[in-house]
């Protein structure tokens, strides 16, 4: 059992021994001091412990000890056969054994270890590994280990330790930082708890509590550093500045030769020392270890850590690590060098997305730094507007500008001050203009001002030479944009096709997906199914042969190939898909992500009937949207409305109507036309409940508006889904030929691209005119496809049961999962759902069968036999 100090070794061990029943082993415990380095003494200890719990083993081995220069190998030999003649199993704990340096016992322990019996079991505690042959008994499986990892408290531990023992009485919140800060250190929660005695905002003393807290650092340097010989407290100290350790860079800081040897004494000594991967290369401090580390090195040698700050960074710069090399020179406040780093870092920080961090870095830099220095300049400007802080952009684009006309290198006059222009990376300062003009272009489309920005990006494209490939994407990329929002899809199509090229030539290979996405939504909506799961395919083939972690936007594949299957009515399969994109993690998907898989997850459920579980998850998409240089052209509210109507919740959908101040006369674009057909759904709807013909022939214009703009436009999504819409509206005022005919047209548009849901989602009244087209032999087989899917949703529709309100599949989901001993988080995680979505189902399971408890809800479903599956029922 090897941990640093207070890790509670020693209580864990008094605890599992004292957990043995009676007669189950005997047990003996020798804590030891540095004075037990004396082998006779050490000895003596050793046999009389094991002799008070054997009835005698050791007696002749401990006579042996008493004479004047005891043979300790005969010694042992003699105490071994006594050992193997012990009947039952006995355990000799040896404690703080890290205070044993003698080599002559620790040669002794190890060969008593070669031949211990197998009833006879020695437990060694300490802070640091002891010098044996571990590997050799770890090859062997005779040796258990518990280490530090082993003993931290978790988060559910430190609340119970906390809590039920000390009685304070936390929120989990506070709990959660606690646990964090002391990762896990026993010793350290204990020390808070006597911190926090007597405070009155004890949430304000833990939010800020740290290793410059008294009982920390007095522990610390009593318990830890002081025991310490002075060569390594001094390593401890200067390498304290360094948030990873590796051994070339500390030989850097420390002008010494033997980091590497250095730090692998660090580990086998527990001196708070966490490795950082499986290869023990790179490590880190304890973060209290290393607070109060850095408070004694600056209290003791503060002028000397400038130097190692400086040393550390040039150690970084020379080894490809730019970030960590700026944030150490940005510490030692030599600006203008922390300026040069940063200025060569923009290229990675444009690549890798990590704007915010340029944001952070030019906030310390002072701004007589900044102002002569065009390319971080524009790089400010680039990070601003990614962010979507614009106000005052354009008056830094200018600022940058008068730094171009002059001749490169000479002085100019800015804010009133003559000075000097300063370049560090030559090759982004010949690509000012063009990127200036991105940006401007950038800045018009977030104004909404679509020839603008087509404008500014063909002069971006005219300035930027043919080997620029970001540049000419970047550009590409916004007349893309610009297009889409017009409604212009196959340019928009053109221009956002040229942008991946030139993404992938550059080597932005996760930006890519960024573009796949674009051009797969572009595809939809000119009804091109399969074009757009081409377009997800072909992206995630060309990112397989990437090395490394999983690239962002993979995810985001998944969720836009998942669309596209629950349109072609394979439910299973998109499920599959968009398990696949949780499964890829945070890591794997753009911020967009987060919604866009809920959207789709909803439209599955949508699908099954399940209307309520789709409405929870749209209130989610909704809450967490990221707006983005993407035209919004569906948005979650409309997608919401759409449920509402299915449900018969037609207030609300009016509510809606209201809301976003539509009408049957709006003038049509195509950013809103989702919403006006949406709007169409609502008005149809309502003349079926209150029998209104104004309504009916309200929805009817609308669609004959919207067919003509959607068709003009190319937009064979939207076409299909109007036919549909028109055929249904003409079904209901009587005129079955022409339902037909616009039925006719939606089916030779959608079988090619292998529509099911946009037919399959309007149920029974759809279901009718699909019966009366195959009379008339209207493609008969794919007709044939579109109603089993109906019958299919049918099939898995909520469950009735002798209820007057049925129950949806996931509410029933949710019903078989109280069966079980899970909690409602527990639920939650199995569903992949939140918490809420849980208790808003649980809720309506109560309500549907009249019970107000979990236990009750059980018994009555079980008399319902509402637990059998679909196909039983």
């Amino acid at each position: 059992m090897s941990a640093p100090a207070g890790f509670g070794k020693t209580t864990l061990l008094t605890e599992w021994l004292s957990a043995a029943g009676a007669g189950e082993r005997s047990a003996a415990w020798l804590s030891l001091d540095k004075r037990d380095n004396d082998p006779a003494l050490f000895w003596t200890y050793f046999v009389t412990a094991l002799e008070r719990v054997t009835n005698g083993a050791g007696a002749a081995a401990l006579s042996l000890l008493q004479s004047a220069q005891p043979p300790i190998e005969a010694m042992l030999a003699i105490l071994l056969n006594d050992l193997h003649a012990i009947p039952n199993d006995v355990v000799l704990v040896l404690d703080d054994y890290h205070v044993i340096d003698a080599r002559d016992i620790q040669d002794g322990i190890a060969f008593l270890l070669e031949h211990l019996p197998p009833q006879v079991h020695l437990v060694i505690a300490g802070r640091a590994d002891p010098v044996l042959p571990l590997a050799r008994l770890r090859a062997r499986g005779e040796l258990v280990e518990i280490r530090a990892a082993d003993l931290r408290f978790t988060t559910d531990e430190a609340a119970d330790y906390l809590n039920g023992i000390m009685g304070i009485a936390l929120p989990a919140r506070d709990v959660s930082v606690l646990e964090g800060r002391t990762e896990g250190w026993i010793a350290a929660l204990q020390l808070a708890v006597l911190s926090m005695q007597g405070r009155e905002d004890i949430a304000a003393f833990i939010a800020g509590f740290a290793g410059n807290d008294r009982y920390i650092v007095d522990y610390l340097v009593e318990e830890v550093l002081q025991r310490q010989p002075e060569d390594v407290q001094h390593f401890l100290l200067q390498t304290s500045v360094l948030d990873r350790l590796t051994g070339p860079l500390c030989d850097a800081v420390t002008g010494q030769d033997n980091g590497k040897l250095r730090l692998a004494a660090l580990e086998r000594a527990n001196l708070f020392l966490v490795p950082l991967d499986d290869r023990r290369e790179w490590y880190r401090y304890h973060q209290l270890f290393a607070d109060v580390l850095q408070a004694r090195l600056l209290d003791e040698h503060g002028d000397e850590v400038p130097d190692l700050h400086r040393r550390a960074s040039a150690w970084y710069e020379q080894n490809g690590e730019a970030f960590d090399a700026i944030r150490h020179a940005l510490a030692t406040k030599d600006f203008e060098r922390a300026a040069d780093l940063v200025e060569l870092a923009v290229p990675a920080i444009r690549r890798n997305r990590q704007e915010a961090v340029l944001r952070a870095w030019l906030k310390v830099l002072p701004d007589d730094v900044v102002r002569v220095r065009p390319v971080l300049g524009v790089g400010l400007v680039g990070a601003l507007v990614v962010t979507g802080d614009v106000e005052g952009v354009e008056a830094r684009l200018r600022d940058v500008e008068r730094w171009l006309e002059p001749p490169t290198g000479m002085s100019k006059a800015i804010h009133g001050r003559s000075t000097e222009m300063v370049v560090a990376d030559d090759e982004e300062f010949r690509r000012l203009p063009e990127t200036i003009e991105v940006y401007r272009a950038a800045l018009a489309l977030g104004r909404g001002d679509r020839s603008g920005t087509v404008s500014h990006a063909q002069r971006a494209l005219d300035l930027a030479p043919e080997d620029d490939h970001l540049g000419r994407a970047a550009a590409c990329g916004l007349l893309g944009l610009a297009y889409w929002g017009d409604g212009e899809l196959d340019a928009a199509h053109r221009a956002y096709a040229e942008c991946m090229a030139g993404l992938h030539r550059a080597g932005h290979l996760a930006d890519t997906f960024g573009c796949a996405v674009a051009l797969a939504d572009i595809r939809l909506a000119q009804g091109r199914l399969n074009d757009a799961i081409s377009t997800y395919e072909q992206a995630l083939e060309r990112a397989s042969g990437h090395r490394g972690s999983v690239l962002r936007g993979t995810a985001d594949m998944h969720v836009g190939m998942s669309g596209v299957c629950r349109e072609r009515g394979d439910l299973q399969g998109a499920t599959r898909l968009l398990l696949r994109s949780q499964e890829l993690g945070p890591v794997g998907e753009l911020p967009q992500n987060l919604y866009r898989w809920r959207v789709a997850m909803a439209r599955i459920l949508e699908a099954e009937g399940d209307t309520a579980g789709a409405l929870d998850l749209l209130a989610e998409a909704e809450r967490l949207y990221v707006g983005d240089y993407f035209p919004n052209v569906r948005p979650v509210p409309a997608l919401k409305a759409r449920v509402l109507v299915a449900q018969g919740r037609l207030d609300e959908a009016l509510g809606w109507v209201r809301e976003r101040a539509l009408s049957a006369e709006d003038d049509l674009s195509y950013l809103r036309e989702f919403e006006h057909i949406t709007l169409a759904r609502v008005l149809l709807a309502r003349s079926a409940k209150d029998r209104s013909g104004s309504s009916l022939q309200e929805a009817i214009r609308l669609l004959g508006r919207l067919l003509r703009a959607a068709e003009d436009g190319g937009r064979t999504g939207s076409v299909i889904e109007i036919l549909v819409l028109q055929a249904l509206a003409d079904q209901t005022r009587g005129e079955i030929p022409a339902a037909l005919a616009s039925l006719h047209r939606a089916v030779a548009l959608a079988e090619p691209e292998g529509y099911v849901r946009i037919f399959a989602d309007e149920g029974a009244p759809m279901g009718s005119l699909l019966r009366a087209a195959v009379k008339q032999r209207m493609a008969p087989g794919y007709l044939r496809r579109l109603m089993a899917a109906m019958n299919n949703t049918e099939n898995t529709a909520p469950v009735r049961r002798g209820l007057i309100t049925p129950l949806s599949e996931r509410e029933l989901d949710v019903l078989r999962l109280l069966v079980t001993d899970l909690d409602g988080p527990g639920i939650a995680r199995v569903l992949m759902v939140s918490l809420n979505t849980v208790r808003t189902h649980t809720s309506h399971i109560y309500a549907k069968l009249g019970v107000n408890n979990r236990r009750a809800a059980v018994r009555q479903a079980q008399e319902l036999d509402l637990f059998s599956r679909p196909s039983e029922r």
